[in-house]
């Protein structure tokens, strides 16, 4: 469900509420009744306007961001073969389970 941001001019409040984008809030009542809060001293029919606000962008973090964060990222790649995506110079691109040269270095990843 879409989340809103609705403004009364009457108290100076902004309030955030999840509702269907079918349903219109056109009073402080219905807004506090939806948003589960005490209307306190503003009038119940006091006007509320929705607001536009800039939806949150999730922006995927690259195989370079993890590596340049010390991050170690393994992509299964077959039937327990991996290959580090993030692997250094000195490490292996291809992690076998029970090969521990090929394990990623991660006491050179973290430090204390």
């Amino acid at each position: 469900m879409p989340t809103y941001d609705y403004f009364c001019a009457s108290n100076n409040k902004t309030i955030e509420v999840v509702h269907s984008i079918h349903e219109k809030l056109e009073t402080w009542g219905q807004l506090c009744q939806m948003a589960k809060c005490d209307p306190g001293d503003t009038p119940e029919n006091s006007p509320v306007r929705r607001l536009i606000t800039a939806p949150s962008v999730v922006v995927p973090t690259s195989n370079s961001d993890y590596k340049s964060m010390g991050f170690s990222k393994l992509v299964k790649r077959d039937e327990g073969v991996y290959e580090n995506v993030t692997a250094t110079d000195n490490e292996s691109k291809v992690v076998r389970p029970g090969d521990r040269k090929t394990y990623p270095d991660f006491h050179k990843k973290i430090s204390d």
